[in-house]
């Protein structure tokens, strides 16, 4: 299968590209992105025939479906990444909460989050692809807490690779920024920025579509891509475990083969969100994807109304950091699957010029037939920690925000899976906050010692030894400094 461009072709890039090159080289024509020419659709038992399969076997298969130009050597070793997860045979289990209520925990990886689940083999895959070419490649990462810490697990010290991790100084938690700041491969750096994960984000993107950053790199025999989720590597993966909440409450007999369910996802970036949809055209009977958002609720607002408009808008920093965004980058792959090409350009031109675009109402319609969307605040979040606590249930503040969409959104008695996208561990003064019904300020050390201690809450090692780990990541430098930054990395390296 051919990947080509959510904005059209400029006649100068190839007009399709196979996966290999899609994710090696993720730039495109007008600044768009890279999507399958089309969606596999599985036959009809599909999923009944994979209940008894595992993880790495779903997804072995999901991969084939999508005809990837990967040797099968390399995927199967990309997907053997998973059995270094709690457990190798179910590494995202799916857990009942209520009668109607499952939870997809995602965090169960070497990170903590459900960054993990994509990066793991999507950078195991890269990195082959890159020594077995031998060419050298630069990765750009972009993080608003979760997909730095995993693209550094991931590509540390692999051969050929360098990565340049960019965070919002202060707005990640203190666990997500030592996960980062700590890691002591030779071939990571680590930059925070003074801005928020908006300005990240769009740094790379600039420098994605930098012709003089990708001629300065080429001096030095070094290629360009990225981690984040502009890259499908990333959104290939996250296709796969929509298709295992499905297949899990078949197994467990929650449900029969055809019931549909919803899908819940928080969201910052929609990564998630559209992966649920990809899963939904290739056969998953999905009723709804639910959209939870926090304050920053740019996705609802679009979701609702059809309206993407970010003027004046000022990021607000919540106890939910990691969907603190306003730009979301994957909503342009699923405006491109419901309306083609040139009405993708001309609506994400609009945002990137003007930072509103307009959707008809027939548009909009065509969008909340797939979606629907709400957002809560921190208070909202605090409290539904605290409840589901109550009855032995600890979630992080990200997993809390569905909540509001479980109980607002869901129209039908359907079987709902809400996706816990990290782990309490991550967020531990916030959880800690919403568990004693106060305001304190807590320390991470302390918060995750006394919610381990007083909760009899599982406290992962590998959590515990950041706080005595050596920070080798220090510098906060200002946006207008990245390039040279990289750039003198990538020399002094």
């Amino acid at each position: 299968m051919n990947f080509i461009e959510t904005r059209g072709n400029d006649g100068i890039k190839p007009v399709e590209v196979p996966f290999s090159e899609a994710i090696l080289n993720p730039s495109t024509s007008f600044g768009g992105l890279y999507v399958p020419a089309y969606l596999p659709k599985l036959e009809d038992d599909f999923l009944v025939n994979h209940v008894n399969s595992s993880y790495k076997d779903l997804a072995y298969d999901i991969l084939k479906a999508f005809e990837i130009d990967i040797d099968e050597s390399e995927i199967n070793k990309a997907l053997d990444l998973y059995d270094n997860f709690d457990d190798a045979s179910n590494p995202c289990p799916v857990v009942k909460v209520k009668e109607d209520l499952f939870v997809h925990e995602q965090y169960h990886g070497p990170t903590r989050a459900f960054k993990d689940m994509a990066l793991q083999p999507f950078g195991s895959i890269l990195s082959s692809i890159a020594k077995k070419r031998d060419e050298k490649y630069l990765i750009l990462a972009a993080t608003s807490g979760d997909t730095g810490p995993a693209a550094l697990n991931t590509f540390k010290n692999k051969e050929n690779i360098q990565v340049a991790c960019l965070y919002p100084d202060g707005g990640t938690s203190d666990v997500q920024r030592l996960q980062m700041v700590c890691e002591d491969g030779k071939n990571l750096k680590v930059l925070g920025i003074e801005g928020n994960f908006d300005d990240a984000q769009n740094a790379l993107k600039q420098l994605l579509a930098s012709q003089s950053f990708k001629d300065e790199l080429k001096k030095d025999n070094i290629k360009l891509s990225a981690a984040n989720s502009v890259n499908f590597g990333r959104i290939i993966f996250q296709i796969i475990y929509h298709f295992w909440s499905y297949i899990q409450l078949l197994k467990q007999n929650e449900i029969v083969y055809g019931e549909k369910i919803y899908l819940v996802v928080p969201s910052g970036n929609f990564g998630n969100v559209l992966g649920g949809f990809y899963a939904q055209e290739m056969g998953v009977p999905i009723e709804k994807l639910l959209v939870a958002s926090n304050e920053n609720n740019i996705l609802t607002q679009w979701i609702n109304t059809g309206v993407y408009d970010i003027r004046g808008k000022e990021l607000k920093l919540t106890k939910s950091p990691a969907m603190d965004i306003l730009k979301s980058s994957n909503i342009e792959r699923v405006i491109f699957s419901l309306f083609g090409a040139q009405r993708t350009r001309e609506l994400m031109e609009n945002l990137n010029n003007e930072n509103i675009f307009t959707m008809s109402k027939n548009e909009t319609q065509i969008v909340q037939k797939y979606f629907s969307a709400v957002d809560s605040d921190d208070s909202f979040g605090l409290k539904i920690i605290k409840d589901f606590s109550l009855f032995g249930y600890l979630m992080d503040p990200h997993t809390a925000t569905c909540i509001k969409a479980y109980e607002n959104l869901k129209k039908k008695n359907l079987k709902c899976v809400i996706y816990s996208t990290a782990e309490w561990t991550k967020f531990s003064p916030t959880v800690l906050n919403a568990l004693n019904e106060n305001n304190e300020k807590y320390a991470d050390k302390e918060a995750l010692e006394e919610i381990s201690s007083n909760y009899k809450a599982f406290l992962p090692q590998s959590i515990k030894d950041l706080f005595n780990s050596k920070i080798n990541h220090s510098m906060v430098i200002k946006k207008d400094n990245i390039e040279s930054e990289i750039v003198k990395f990538i020399r002094e390296s």
